[in-house]
């Protein structure tokens, strides 16, 4: 089941994950988990949005891994933190999502070795957990803002000047739906 929060969307932070222009027309803020249908489903959505909505699009990716639900789901999240410190999140995150099946960490070794990823710098950064404090911030956000499973949306909507807000919902609404 997804959850969309009602409240205002959390304040965006300098180290978060976004695509698109901050200040455009829809942001749209996602606390999910690499190993949920769930958020995976959401993934498909998303992706449609964004090609639909181009500019007038940002999303905004925060993890919310639930290592009691999904055993991968911690590990996935570090696989993709180590892949940004390389600058390949978002190839990353696509490829967890498309490949939510296979999650063990042979297969995220070989994801990375996909996107030409510094291997053994991977192995160390997940060795080390050294983006173990990066993720527990979107966890303890997700809380702090009433996140309690995944996927769990906020949305903003900034409609200035002459944008039809109207065609955009119209827009949003029929892509969620197909």
């Amino acid at each position: 089941m997804i959850q969309i929060n009602s409240t205002k969307i959390p304040p965006l932070r300098e180290n978060d994950h976004i695509v698109g222009i901050k200040t455009t027309a829809l942001v749209l803020m996602e606390y999910g988990d690499y190993q949920c249908l769930s958020s995976g489903k959401a993934h498909s959505t998303i992706e449609k949005l964004q090609q639909q909505l181009g500019d007038r699009f940002c999303f905004v990716f925060r993890h919310f891994p639930q290592p009691e639900i999904h055993s991968q789901s911690l590990k996935a999240a570090e696989t993709a933190e180590a892949a940004a410190a390389q600058g390949k999140f978002w190839q990353m995150h696509s490829l967890l999502f498309k490949n939510q099946h296979a999650l063990e960490d042979g297969n995220l070794i070989e994801y990375a070795d996909r996107l030409k990823l510094d291997i053994p710098r991977i192995l160390r950064e997940l060795n080390e957990r050294l983006h173990k404090d990066r993720i527990q911030q979107d966890i303890d956000s997700g809380i702090e803002h009433g996140v309690e499973r995944t996927p769990t949306f906020f949305i903003g909507i900034r409609q200035e000047g002459t944008q039809n807000l109207e065609t955009l919902l119209l827009q949003i609404l029929e892509t969620i739906t197909k």
